[in-house]
């Protein structure tokens, strides 16, 4: 980890040790910013004490970062076009860097402190569109160019349906148990429970399914929330000492030849299918110029024979620093010529999983993250999970429902929560365990009849209304700001 200084002037030494830094306090933050929602329920129906329950959902969090993949992270990633952060000089690199971890930080903070549970995620993705388009508006650029607007989509997507679909979820679960187990204790408060049964703590079998439930949403939590941060992380590397990080420089010299080959077949089928491509092309406004050659799909072949000369070699360290950019920049041109290729109408099942191979061969030695960021990241949410927690935890177990809440909505919100933001971390999808989790609470109490507390919702709404335009405006206004400052 240490190596990454070398050859750096104290400038930028001290530069990256900063963002760095912001990087995990951003993560610390989304620890009881975020985590306070999956011990809500477990807290409030008296399953753990909170206590144990932070600790052991500061456990989980850490043990989702280390296992969930990098899928999400490099979601987060490409939102903005990379060459974009090595284009530009250190000095605007610092400012974009710190412009968008302090925006985000701060409205985590102000929702944090209002105990409003607003998603890190929209903040996260708001700063960084913010900061995209304020590079553009420097560099006199299209907007198209500040950021990569059909990953944004698939990432707004996300982030718009998951709450939707956790909230209708949550309530067929429950009404589900509602039919079955019409007379069961599970439809008891804690209060309820403690009238009648003179007991404290839910029935075992509540009390186990609450308990691995919020566990469940801890460890999906990690493997998402956590990933952003890695994500985060490897954005400030490949901006800040690109020569290190746009490439994965312990790849084994099998995974090059994999690279290479997979950059040749993707020639050979833009070849077989060209006149259909052709078409489909023609439609599609042009890629950004990389400088060479437009990297632009039909320059799929030039591209394909310009990295195949680079990766002859089968240790990227002999290459130097301008060859790994291009090397990077080549494999993203090829990545994107894929994408295109698999909208072809007609393909068979062979040619798009032929088409899916190559594209994951062409990431491979791109899309990684050293062992130590992740571990440093898992840390940080982690032990931010054992802290400040409070607030939200109210708010969702009390403020959303007009009644209390049931040991069936507590299992019901959660288990789809859990499963909802783990299939998200699978498929590379970035989204919000807090709206994930709140809406499906919100459904359960629809689904109990039980009303909703509507000042409650009309503050989460607004937070979450609020929280992409106010964190891509403060981001925007931040790195504008600070770009004439280090000018």
């Amino acid at each position: 980890m240490l190596e990454l200084f070398s050859d750096l002037s104290p400038a930028l030494a001290i530069t990256l040790v900063l963002s760095l830094g912001l990087v995990l306090a951003f993560e610390f933050i989304n620890g009881f910013h975020d985590t306070a929602n999956a011990v809500a329920t477990v807290i409030y129906t008296q399953s753990m004490k909170p206590q144990l329950a932070v600790v052991a959902s500061g456990l989980f969090n850490f043990l989702g970062v280390m296992a969930g993949g990098l899928a999400v992270a490099y979601a987060i990633v490409h939102l903005l076009p990379v060459d974009l952060l090595v284009s530009i000089n250190s000095a605007r690199g610092m400012a974009m860097v710190f412009a968008l971890l302090t925006a985000a930080i701060l409205w985590n903070l102000g929702t944090w402190y209002f105990g409003l549970p607003a998603s890190s995620s929209h903040t996260l993705i708001g700063a960084l569109l913010g900061v995209g388009v304020a590079n553009a508006w420097l560099n006199n650029a299209p907007l198209t160019q500040g950021i990569n607007w059909g990953k944004a989509l698939d990432v707004g997507t996300s982030l718009l349906l998951s709450p939707l679909l956790g909230g209708v979820v949550a309530a067929l679960i429950l009404l589900a148990l509602l039919r079955f187990r019409a007379h069961s204790n599970i439809h008891r408060t804690p209060f309820q429970r403690q009238q009648i049964e003179g007991r404290k703590h839910p029935p075992f079998w509540s009390r186990f399914m609450l308990i691995v439930s919020a566990m469940g949403v801890s460890f999906a939590h990690g493997s998402n929330d956590g990933q952003k941060g890695v994500g985060l992380i490897m954005l400030v590397l490949i901006g800040i000492v690109p020569a290190k990080f746009v490439l994965n420089l312990e790849s084994t010299p099998y995974q090059i030849e994999r690279t290479r080959d997979a950059a040749v077949h993707l020639q050979q089928f833009y070849e077989r299918k060209a006149p259909e491509l052709t078409a489909l092309i023609a439609k599609m406004p042009p890629k950004k110029d990389t400088g060479r050659f437009q990297c632009h799909p039909l320059a799929t072949a030039e591209t394909a024979n310009v990295l195949a000369g680079l990766l002859q070699t089968t240790d990227y360290h002999q290459l130097d620093k301008q060859q790994r950019w291009d090397v990077r920049t080549d494999l993203l041109c090829l990545d994107d010529a894929a994408k295109i290729a698999l909208k072809l109408p007609g393909l068979t099942a062979s040619e798009k999983a032929h088409l899916t191979g190559l594209r994951k061969d062409l990431t491979a030695t791109t899309e990684y993250a050293p062992t130590w960021v992740i571990v440093a990241v898992a840390l940080a949410l982690g032990i931010g999970t054992m802290v400040g927690w409070k607030r939200v935890v109210r708010t969702v177990g009390e403020g959303i429902g007009k009644k209390d809440m049931t040991y069936a909505q507590g299992v019901s919100a959660q288990l789809t929560a859990a499963t909802a933001i783990g299939a998200a971390s699978v498929f590379g999808f970035p989204v919000s365990t807090t709206q994930v989790l709140s809406s499906a609470v919100a459904g359960t109490m629809l689904a109990n009849r039980s009303g909703l507390q509507m000042s409650t919702i009309r503050n989460i709404l607004l937070a979450w209304l609020f929280t992409l335009p106010v964190a891509m405006g403060l981001a925007a206004g931040l790195y504008i700001a600070g770009a004439h400052f280090f000018a």
